[in-house]
């Protein structure tokens, strides 16, 4: 299922791109997390929408889903429970919500995914 979405993706976001004659993904620069409640990748300084559409990972792990995306998407992992705990590793949380939602056009950065500990259950988490 993994390779069907990471694939299923990768054709969107290659579609959007070519279609657009110019690619539209922003340059990233390599970086860490930053320790201030959430993992999050390095962005440009002007980061441009992705015209891609965002896969359903909802319930699956958060490692998973940053590795599936492509590292130029800019993406943050919060904790979803209210507690405001740092997302260190996302391969420790599993995702409850994203924006946009699953099956919707990217259109704006960050994409954010609401996680809750993989032992945890969605059902506790503060609504959106």
């Amino acid at each position: 299922m993994t390779k069907f979405l990471r694939s299923a993706f990768a054709v969107t976001l290659l579609a959007s791109v070519t279609a657009c004659g110019a690619s539209s993904v922003p340059a990233v620069s390599a970086g860490t997390p930053t320790g201030s409640g959430s993992a999050e990748t390095p962005r440009s300084a002007n980061p441009e929408p992705v015209a891609a559409v965002m896969p359903d990972v909802v319930g699956g792990n958060a490692g998973r889903a940053q590795e599936q995306m492509s590292s130029e998407i800019d993406m943050i992992f919060e904790d979803a429970s209210g507690q405001g705990r740092p997302v260190d590793d996302p391969a420790d949380w599993k995702i409850c919500n994203s924006k946009p939602g699953p099956n919707q056009q990217i259109t704006h950065f960050p994409v954010v995914f609401g996680v809750v500990g993989v032992s945890e259950s969605c059902e506790d988490t503060v609504p959106e």
